[in-house]
């Protein structure tokens, strides 16, 4: 089904051979990928190897607007220097009660007009349907501020950043990032009926995120097997390489690409994209479409795949390993077994939902009305929600009359809206098991909370496969167990009418209205200031986890805190709230006498903080250690909210995610890793003290002896900051990207 080929292979003559022996220099034949060309394109300066880019639009949802204008705003932003999308997709319902959410939308149309931006209200799409529909397009490069901005089905190489990348952007700076790997995701076959395009990307992110086959890197897609897709079975593919841990990806395109583009009015921009004979690659990916089958990717992680074959086989002994991993990762214990779900032989889940970028396409609701068609979905416990990524695509499957097939077989037709992707709707009973095609199945993401008692659990499946286990009451049912199972045509189409959006859009590009105020609601506030960074540091670690992985929902959790991020310090008082409760308390503590040393460096208990050290030179703080996070989210808060606590530093073995490591140096924080820190058995309460720690970022060392301090005595450790850039360590030593660019 997928086999790995690591180490540098040439694409030559429609087959792949190693590098090096062709008589083409690598080099060279590195040039002749989609993803070089791309990058060339939106490269500012002459080194290709430090790239530093621009890009053609950027996009951003009602999480992450707002804190981004502010950002851009008070580092003297006065207008968008290229089309900005403002989408309202995430907090479109009021999670917490009040005004606050709306309020953010009257903010973000007052940004649109004020510096000319583009404006989707709410319920009109989601944002990554909305920037395929209007902006993707073969050769272009898009930032958005989510992690799923993925249009490489269009030839559109997108990437998902934290807030402040874009504020570069707003402020005409550079995305500067080293030249990244490039993989071949080479594609024969076709998908046999059944199987649908998450189970496709399931099955990819199963063999390839554990062991970072792709991390950090640029998948690109060709080969024979694209042909046989069409243009919403690749970008369902497509927008779900982000938990594969890459960059970005990009794929090639051909006549259907053609006529989606004329389909949407965009003809006009498409060109061919294809590897230049002799293309050489940092590994490859070959994966027969015809030999995926229906898959399920279990709690807690997409990565945690399988076949819904091999899931029915081993029902018990996998189950099991969820419950334990319950208990382990989010502190659940006595929780009902979830093999009380088995009835039979045959396990029954209670909740399906079909929405966002990966499940609202076109393509998949039409399967899944075509699958319930003449069905019910049952009057038991069971329950189906199906939410349209846009308004347009709403339209068509209404007049067509599929929204009527699943509304007559009991499913519940919503919005276009992202919230079960995140928990901010559709959150399933305590004990509930959900089977989603959406993007992710994080602890907590589906909107429960293990700390107040509450848990619940989702598996990320098919539409097709959702459809037929609706059909079957709850009963899980893999879509090719259907006698009946509908295929997948490569050239299946949909009549575009974007006439909602042309009734209720602001399309403000190039267009700023300078005297426009912006309208701040209660809850919108400034980004509190930050220090520069100190000559000394006496750090305390306020949190310390040892999952192998944590995730930014973890370290910030989503759904109803959602509706707080206009506002960084409401919001920073949830940071770690499910993980670690202690969390904040702790960091509060270090960042109040933090306050007082600057103020009153010999006050009594500012120099029992700090041990005998010099209040005049060394400052407090607090530090996370976790051995790799950062999976998940682009969203810059992971990072703020710790730094708006106090924070200076993280401490890892690695990051898992570029966009993370960002977000942490950009906030001010000082992204530390260390060899064997697992074994350093740090808790929190345990202290580094890092001297020197300004001058070595003045100059180019990227490593510092620190003293760890702990009950049981002290001793001396290595920390690294490997790679900082100039500019990085510039950022640090001025407090944040703010500070940065205000000097």
């Amino acid at each position: 089904m997928i086999k790995i080929k690591s180490g540098a292979m040439c694409y030559q003559g429609g087959a792949f051979i190693p590098a090096g022996t062709t008589g083409l220099p690598e080099e060279e034949g590195r040039k002749r990928t989609m993803a070089h060309a791309i990058l060339a394109a939106h490269n500012t300066c002459n080194d290709e190897k430090a790239l530093k880019l621009r890009f053609d639009a950027m996009a951003s949802h009602d999480i992450t607007y707002v804190g981004i204008i502010q950002t851009a705003r008070a580092s003297g932003m006065t207008e968008f220097p290229l089309p900005y999308v403002l989408t309202n997709c995430h907090n479109s319902l009021c999670a917490v009660g009040g005004t606050i959410n709306e309020d953010d939308h009257v903010f973000g149309l007052s940004a649109a007009k004020k510096y000319g931006g583009e404006f989707v209200p709410a319920h009109q799409a989601v944002i990554h349907s909305y920037m395929r529909e209007r902006y993707a397009a073969p050769g272009k490069m898009i930032l958005g501020s989510d992690s799923h901005t993925r249009y490489g089905a269009y030839g559109t190489m997108a990437i998902g950043e934290g807030g402040p990348e874009l504020a570069r952007q707003l402020l005409r700076k550079t995305y500067d990032i080293a030249y990244p790997k490039v993989i071949a995701i080479y594609l024969t076959g076709a998908p046999r009926p059944g199987v649908g395009p998450q189970d496709v990307a399931l099955a990819l992110i199963g063999k390839t995120f554990k062991e970072g086959v792709v991390k950090n890197a640029v998948m690109e897609f060709f080969g024979p097997g694209v042909g046989n897709l069409s243009m919403d079975y690749r970008s369902g593919i497509d927008v779900m390489t982000t938990e594969t841990a890459c960059l970005s990806s990009v794929w090639c395109t051909d006549e259907r690409t053609r006529a989606h583009l004329e389909l949407l009015g965009r003809g006009g921009e498409y060109k061919e994209m294809a590897p230049q004979d002799g293309a050489v690659y940092d590994g490859l990916i070959e994966v027969d479409l015809s030999a995926v089958e229906p898959m399920i990717a279990l709690p807690f992680h997409p990565s945690n795949a399988y076949t819904i074959k091999e899931f029915k086989a081993n029902m018990a002994d996998l189950l099991h390993q969820v419950d334990v991993d319950a208990e382990e990762q989010l502190g659940v214990k006595n929780a009902p077994a979830l093999a009380n779900k088995i009835v039979n032989g045959q396990f029954h889940v209670d909740q399906g939902v079909i929405a966002g970028c990966s499940g609202g396409i076109y393509q998949n609701l039409v399967r899944a009305a075509q699958i319930l068609a003449g069905h019910s979905v049952g009057s038991d416990a069971f329950w189906l929600s199906c939410y349209p990524g846009s308004m347009p695509i709403n339209l068509e499957l209404t007049r067509k009359g599929y929204i009527s097939s699943l509304m007559a077989a009991g499913a519940s037709v919503r919005s276009c809206f992202c919230g079960p992707c995140f928990g901010a709707g559709d959150t399933p009973a305590n004990g509930a098991f959900s089977i989603r095609h959406s993007t992710r199945n994080f602890p907590n993401r589906e909107g429960s909370k293990p700390g107040d008692g509450q848990i619940s659990y989702v598996a990320l499946m098919d539409a097709r496969s959702i459809a037929a286990t609706a059909r079957m009451g709850g009963v899980l049912t893999a879509a090719d167990e259907l006698p009946d199972c509908p295929a997948d045509a490569p050239e299946e189409t949909w009549a575009y009418d974007d006439s909602a959006y042309k009734s209720r859009v602001y399309y403000g590009v190039g267009k700023p209205r300078k005297d426009e105020e912006l309208v701040f609601g209660p809850n919108i506030a400034d980004w509190p200031e930050q220090v520069p960074l100190p000559e000394n540091l006496l750090l305390t670690v306020c949190s310390a986890i040892y999952d192998s992985v944590t995730t930014t929902d973890e370290l910030i959790p989503s759904g109803e805190t959602s509706s707080y991020r206009s506002n960084p310090l409401k919001l920073s008082e949830f940071a770690l709230s499910r993980k670690d409760p202690q969390y904040v308390p702790r960091a509060k503590a270090v960042l109040s006498l933090e306050k007082l040393r600057r103020t009153q460096p010999d006050a009594p208990e500012v120099k029992e903080a700090l041990m005998g050290r010099d209040g005049r030179t060394t400052g407090l703080g607090s530090l996370v250690m976790a051995l790799k996070p950062g999976d998940g989210s682009a969203r810059e808060q992971a990072a703020s909210c710790q730094r708006v606590l106090g924070g200076c530093a993280n401490l890892a073995e690695e990051y898992a995610t570029k966009r993370y490591r960002s977000n942490v140096v950009n906030w001010g924080m000082l992204p530390f890793v260390a060899q064997g820190v697992k074994e350093w058995n740090i808790r929190p309460g345990d202290k580094l003290c890092l001297t020197g720690i300004r001058k070595l970022l003045e100059g180019d060392g990227e490593t510092i002896q620190a003293t760890l301090i702990q009950p049981i005595g002290e001793r001396t450790v290595e920390l690294r900051l490997p790679g900082l850039t100039r500019e990085e360590r510039d950022i640090i030593l001025a407090g944040c990207l703010i500070n940065y660019y205000a000097k």
